[in-house]
């Protein structure tokens, strides 16, 4: 097993664009050569050392590799950014983008997470345990297709657009999420503990499971009796008919 710990040497301004910080650039390197690895800083890279301490114990396989990051990084984008495997664990805040089309692994953050987190992954796990802001599981603006796989559990609350054109994979919140969840959707399937607003516009497909209250339920789906998913019996309605729809939205 091969272990990275970091921390950043001091509270940055101007966000670290740190999209080489994945298993797959650490594994198997020395302290000195993580230390090498450029970031993005303002408009130049510079070298992860300049930033972080690093340490290093063992030296192993992608799939045996974690990182590991000791303090707030909410001023640090995209961690994780195309990892492929290995384990990722932020013990504080963390800035956008984080597990940008991620295809593997496992990121587990324990504390807020800004917007886009998880978006356009494609496999893989990422398990936040405090709140997360906008756009989770989602595309970035003018793309078809948001996550296409993998899963995204939500331990608190997200704010609007969870799941935008989602395509695959899972979300599930246990907390309450903000407006428009599931919009756009393609396919996948979200699950909501808490509270929704206007859920699943112009879903074409995939499912939605809301278990708290349902606030400004679109007119554009039809009520089609009942479905039980774990021995619990929800309002099933299909559409969005809008846009010709064949998207479950399961109410409790």
């Amino acid at each position: 097993m091969q272990i990275v710990k970091l921390s950043l040497k001091k509270a940055n301004k101007i966000p670290i664009e740190a999209d080489n910080i994945n298993p797959d650039n650490f594994a198997g390197k020395t302290a000195e050569e993580i230390k090498a690895i450029p970031v993005w800083y303002g408009n130049g890279q510079c070298p992860l050392g300049d930033f972080f301490n690093v340490e290093v114990e063992g030296k192993d396989s992608v799939e045996n590799t974690k990182l590991v990051f000791e303090g707030d990084v909410s001023r640090v984008k995209r961690i994780g950014q195309n990892m492929s495997a290995g384990e990722i664990e932020i013990n504080g805040n963390v800035d956008m983008h984080c597990g940008f089309a991620m295809k593997g692994g496992k990121v587990v953050i324990n504390g807020n997470a800004d917007s886009w987190l998880g978006c356009e992954m494609s496999g893989g796990e990422i398990i936040l345990n405090g709140n997360a802001a906008y756009y989770v599981g989602a595309g970035y603006r003018g793309e078809s297709c948001g996550m296409r796989g993998g899963k995204i559990t939500v331990n608190g609350n997200a704010k609007d657009y969870l799941g935008e054109h989602m395509c695959g994979g899972e979300i599930l919140v246990k907390g309450d999420v903000g407006l428009l969840p599931a919009i756009s959707n393609n396919g996948g399937r979200i699950v909501i503990e808490g509270n929704a607003t206007m859920p699943a516009s112009e879903m074409k497909n995939g499912t939605v499971i809301i278990k708290g209250e349902v606030f400004d339920l679109l007119p554009s789906y039809k009520e089609e009796g009942t479905e039980e998913v774990d021995g619990v019996t929800y309002r099933k309605f299909t559409g969005d008919v809008n846009v010709g729809g064949k998207g479950v939205l399961l109410i409790k």
